[in-house]
């Protein structure tokens, strides 16, 4: 593996990303797929015994598609910002709380923090929810659902 092979395969799968709009889905698709696997092929061959090449190989062989799988997916984000984004303040309420000492707290800390942070995805206010969820109780109702509501 020589890394200047490398870039320069990266540089002919950006070079078929900018190229998008000259070619129909299938011929771009196909590109992309082509592109992303001389990578991989070449991340392969002649590999220093170095232990950071070694390791760069063998993680584009274990997972290479999915290294490239942000940028032949649309939708998928090339980071992970916006699931620390979402966890974020469950990590804050743990360092100002102490986080919690017992079975119990802990699941209830776990479930109350999935219901804040999908109402906040969804846009729907985790108050209104758990006030659903607390009438449905006293009623003997089934607890409403966090999945997404209908358009």
């Amino acid at each position: 593996m020589n890394g200047y092979r490398l870039l320069e395969g990266m540089r002919s799968l950006f070079h078929v990303i900018h190229g998008h709009d000259a070619m129909d889905a299938a011929a771009f698709t196909a590109a992309l797929s082509e592109a992303r696997a001389a990578i991989v092929q070449e991340a392969q061959r002649d590999v220093p015994a170095s232990k950071p090449a070694q390791l760069v190989a063998k993680r584009l062989r274990e997972h290479g598609a999915a290294y490239f799988q942000f940028i032949t997916t649309p939708g998928i984000e090339p980071t992970n910002n916006l699931a620390e984004q979402a966890i974020r303040f469950v990590a804050i309420d743990r360092h100002i709380t102490q986080g919690t000492r017992g079975e119990r707290g802990c699941r209830w800390s776990e479930r109350i923090w999935t219901v804040v942070a999908t109402c906040a995805v969804q846009g729907r206010s985790a108050f209104d929810y758990l006030v659903e969820v607390v009438q449905a109780h006293f009623n003997g109702q089934p607890i409403p659902s966090l999945l997404p509501l209908p358009p």
